[in-house]
């Protein structure tokens, strides 16, 4: 039977289902429509700065850093441009396997490897680590050709600092290195503008005017952006902001005159520290032995690490700044300065030397032995311990701090060099802290010759030896003279501290004076300054480098090496005018005349006569053999730099 259809029931249904499918449609495209919206015009700004990212990539370039030039103009540190071949680990697969294979195509050293290891230790394992430095063309060509054998590994040509004068100066110059993780978790810290400006920066400053001096030398970092493939790699350059090279560093030091201090210790032990009393400004920081930074500049193999790490010597140490030591005899001058201030003794009280000085019980003795009658020029020219051990212990410990201390003993003296340790000036507050236990009134006697708990660094003693010389004026010492804009050449002078007047009478510093050239002209010093063309003003010490039983005598040849007595001296010349001060202990050496007074009799020839020892003397000097110059001696002013290497030691004339 045929089923009679209802065809207006049929239309109603189809027109449902077109209203559905419509709404259906219209819906989507609503979808549609408000999805273009939001992307179109509510994230459009978000959407374009992402794509045009995707196609463009900002690379940050690294400026060069500044030059680091001494006070003429002689080059201390520089740049120079080379291609390295680094590996980022994360991306290379069996890093043993690489290298082998990479040694195939490029020579890779043993110590290529440790210091690859090294550095790879301190880094994170995306960072790119550098495993071979200074390629070759030949050697850039020979990679690139087998390039795609190795992902991971590129080669990229970057700036490295160069030390043209090695070991010379190292302590005042310090080194660059890779930034470790300590580091970077410091940095982090920083404010936001001058962490931007390390973008890219993988080398810091480490120690001396290059950590001192980091920000100016480093620049300001510049950007290019790049249109990048879809593989990453650039295709060509869109624009750029250049960087700015670092600022130029000038330095106070004449390396010169730092070369021949240097040159004069030879395989000996010790310190230097010249200053123009007038100005603070540093003329040689010298700390032996030394370092080449070189070695820092590509990340040191851990062999010559531990060479000198571990060395006897401590070649790292800066001695200059951080070794510390009693001053010995050449504290007695500020001894005889602090009685004149403080009323304590006149400058013509007699007191009796018999070669020993009783206290408590103990005998204090003296090398010197019966010298009878002194008065204080007299306690200085020779050396009197007797004068001295009463005087201290009439002032008394704190008195003698309290003099001391605006002098700068035991003081930061504020030099423009990182690391610079205090030493120790005494008190009775600074015991009760360091020893939970009171301070002994026999203490207090060996302070007057330097000894005791005496213990400062030879920035201290040169400082205190410039203040005297400038009659009580106190400037802070510095190794930096100005710096120069690379790009307009102006020149800035270095921040100063405006200097202090510590307010000594011009009487008293002119009694400790005269005592200080008669030291040279009638003492213990006389020989080494004989026929110089000026009137210096100076004083010898002798220190103990290991404590002494009481009563027991010193016997050198008894002792080892690096337990004998250490040898001191401080002066300061013209000594009407002075220009120059200077602070020098030859370490175990013995008797200050005789190892640190003929370096400084050298110096202040150089610096105010224009003379350069001649061969033979410098030979006598590195024996410890000098007194007064040996041989004619060269014009300073017209010896070539480098100057010629010394011969082999010999015998001392």
């Amino acid at each position: 039977m045929t089923e009679i259809r209802n065809s207006a029931t049929d239309i109603a249904r189809f027109q449902r289902r077109v209203i559905v499918i419509a709404l259906v449609v219209l819906l989507a495209f609503g979808l549609l429509g408000a999805r273009l919206y939001y992307l179109q015009v509510l994230r459009h700004e978000e959407l374009a700065d992402r794509a045009e990212n995707n196609r463009t990539a900002i690379v940050p370039v690294v400026p060069n850093r500044g030059l680091i030039l001494d006070r003429n103009g002689i080059v201390l540190a520089s740049n120079y441009s080379a291609y390295t071949l680094e590996i980022t680990p994360s991306k290379a697969g069996n890093l043993e396997q690489v290298l082998d294979e990479l040694s195939e195509i490029v020579e890779i050293t043993p110590r290529d490897r440790r210091r690859f290891k090294r550095l790879r230790q301190d880094s994170r394992s995306f960072d790119s680590v550098p495993v071979r430095t200074r390629l070759s063309d030949e050697e850039v060509a020979r990679f690139a050709a087998q390039r795609y054998r190795f992902p991971g590994v590129e080669i990229n040509a970057r700036l490295f600092r160069s030390y043209p004068n090695g070991e010379t100066g190292s302590h005042v110059l310090g080194y660059i290195g890779r930034i470790n993780q300590s580091e970077k978790e410091t940095m982090e810290e920083w404010p936001e503008e001058e962490l931007g400006n390390y973008k890219g920066t993988e080398y810091i400053g480490k120690l001396g005017v290059e950590q001192s001096y980091e920000k100016p030398l480093h620049g300001q970092t510049g950007v290019e952006q790049m249109e990048t493939s879809a593989g990453g790699r650039a295709v060509r350059r869109l624009g750029s902001h250049p960087a700015t090279p670092g600022d130029t560093v000038n330095l106070s030091v004449d390396i010169k005159l730092q070369k021949l201090v240097e040159d004069m210790y030879g395989d000996r032990r010790g310190a230097v520290v010249a200053i123009d009393p007038r100005t603070g400004e540093v003329l040689a920081l010298v700390s032996k032995p030394t370092f080449d930074p070189n070695l820092f500049v590509e990340g040191i193999d851990s062999e010559s690490w531990k060479e000198l790490n571990e060395s006897i010597d401590k070649p790292l140490l800066n001695r200059a700044l951080r070794g510390t030591y009693p001053p010995g005899s050449t504290y007695k001058p500020f001894m005889a300065l602090a009685a004149l201030q403080t009323g304590k003794r006149g400058p013509n009280v007699q007191v009796l030397d018999p070669g020993y000085f009783n206290f408590g019980g103990r005998r204090f003795g003296s090398p010197e032995g019966y010298i009878g009658n002194v008065d204080m020029r007299r306690s200085i020219q020779l050396s009197s311990n007797i004068y001295y051990y009463s005087l201290a212990n009439e002032m008394g410990v704190d008195m003698i701090h309290d003099f001391m201390a605006p002098l700068g003993f035991g003081q930061i003296t504020g030099i423009d060099l990182g690391g610079e340790l205090t030493g120790v000036l005494p008190s009775t507050d600074w015991k009760r802290k360091r020893y939970k236990r009171a301070w002994y009134a026999g203490e207090t006697i060996s302070l007057g010759i330097g000894q005791g708990y005496n213990n400062f660094t030879m920035l201290q003693l040169a400082q205190a030896t410039a203040i005297v010389a400038a009659g009580g004026i106190k400037h802070r010492p510095h190794v930096v003279r100005s710096l120069r804009n690379a790009v307009t050449g102006e020149q800035t002078p270095a921040e100063k501290t405006p200097p202090v007047d510590l307010g000594f009478k011009a009487a008293n510093v002119q009694v400790v004076r005269e005592g200080l050239v008669r030291v040279v002209t009638a003492g213990t010093a006389r020989g080494v300054f004989a026929g110089a063309g000026y009137q210096a003003a100076g004083k010898t010490g002798t220190a103990q480098a290991v404590g002494m039983r009481a009563n027991s005598k010193y016997n050198a040849k008894a002792l080892e090496e690096h337990q004998r007595d250490h040898a001191l001296f401080m002066a300061f010349a013209p000594a009407d005018d002075p220009k120059i001060a200077i602070a020098v202990i030859v370490e175990n050496a013995g008797w200050g005349a005789g190892a640190a007074a003929p370096i400084a009799r050298r110096v202040f020839d150089y610096w105010l006569m224009d003379q350069y020892p001649s061969e033979a003397d410098m030979l006598a000097i590195r024996q410890g053999k000098a007194t007064a110059p040996i041989g004619k001696p060269r014009v300073a002013s017209e010896m070539a730099w480098p100057p010629p290497p010394l011969p082999p030691s010999g015998p001392a004339p």
